[in-house]
């Protein structure tokens, strides 16, 4: 069966939506992983690329096959019933500190790049964040519809600025030298088995309604390819930035400095994925409560912003290298166990 193209290209944009969150978009995340070991950091990106192509299909595939409607359910087909529940239980803590870390940098682009306070920048998400939830998610898509395009489409032209920079090769196939320099080699696992594990509170859900496996197969291939090029294009970027983990916001130090015409775009564009990373992030988080929790909508909202403002005052670059590789940890025994359960096609024609 030939795949349906224009599932598959929607498959991949909400592949790449998902994943391209609030670390990605800031250059933060990208830094910790892969741009402070500098061409070890390269040789990284293409291994995780590899995973987020071939176990990004692989997930989404699987859950099209056992009719998974919700990542609880896929946690339980891949750990099994008893450890698919704990499992389960310590997403719901992943999730809330995911949400602290991006309001964080919210408040971290407030503070490095608009010289506000970092406290007035979480404020200000966190009532416009209850704002559009309340009145609706209509507006949530259209804004990432704009954003997601507009930062790859930035970090291209950026790649192409730096790719001019006279020092480019000699930054590029530097190796730091660095006390936790072994990480080098676990990242690339850590980093997608952290993306793969979060992302599939979406992916799930989207195969299921597509249930076509080639078409499935095709986003999941063309949704990987995209990340591995945007990873590579923004690393690219910020190994020409020098002591580039001192930065809570280095992409948008990186534009001031070499496309200063595009900065305020820019500072906005990262803002608005963060915003929606947010957004997505608190309504996936009520949606699971309420099972729980006997309350309101909006109470639970405010539950979980309550719960997360306190930590989202931490320095925005700490908590993001402390809790992102912690959760990659801890999500690789999700990708080893999805790498091994086997798809048997002839299900999908059944």
């Amino acid at each position: 069966m030939k795949p349906r193209w224009s599932a598959s290209f929607q498959i991949a944009a909400v592949y790449v939506g998902t994943v391209v969150g609030a670390g990605f978009a800031t250059g933060r995340e990208i830094v910790e992983f892969f741009s402070r070991f500098g061409f070890l950091g390269f040789a990284g990106i293409f291994i995780s690329g590899f995973i987020l192509i071939y176990l990004g299909a692989k997930l989404m595939r699987l859950a099209a096959l056992v009719g998974a409607k919700s990542y609880q359910e896929f946690n339980e087909f891949v750990f099994g019933r008893f450890f698919g529940r704990i499992i389960n239980a310590l997403t719901l803590l992943m999730l809330l500190g995911v949400c602290a870390v991006m309001l964080s940098g919210a408040g971290a682009i407030f503070e490095e790049q608009l010289n506000f306070p970092k406290v007035a920048g979480v404020l200000i998400t966190i009532c416009l964040s209850i704002l559009v939830l309340m009145i609706g998610m209509k507006g949530l898509f259209v804004v990432n519809i704009l954003v997601v395009p507009l930062m790859i489409s930035f970090s291209v032209i950026l790649m192409g600025k730096s790719v001019q920079s006279p020092h480019f090769s000699e930054q590029l196939m530097a190796v730091p030298f660095l006390a936790d320099g072994w990480k080098a080699v676990v990242s690339p696992f850590t980093y997608a088995a952290f993306n793969l594990f979060l992302a599939q509170a979406v992916l799930v859900p989207v195969a299921g309604e597509i249930k076509d496996d080639d078409t499935i197969l095709w986003g999941g291939i063309l949704g990987g390819i995209a990340l591995t090029l945007i990873l590579l294009s923004s690393h690219i970027v910020l190994t020409m930035l020098p002591k580039v983990e001192t930065f809570e916001v280095p992409m948008a130090v990186i534009v001031k400095n070499i496309a200063p015409s595009i900065y305020w775009i820019y500072v906005f564009v990262i803002y608005g994925e963060i915003f929606t990373s947010v957004i997505g992030n608190v309504f996936g988080l009520e949606r699971q409560l309420r099972k729980y929790i006997s309350l309101p909508s909006i109470s639970i909202v405010i539950l979980i912003f309550l719960s997360t403002y306190f930590i989202s005052l931490i320095d925005y670059g700490k908590l993001l290298s402390y809790l992102y590789p912690l959760f990659g940890y801890f999500s690789l025994a999700f990708i080893v166990l999805l790498w091994l359960k086997p798809i048997n096609r002839k299900k999908f024609s059944t």
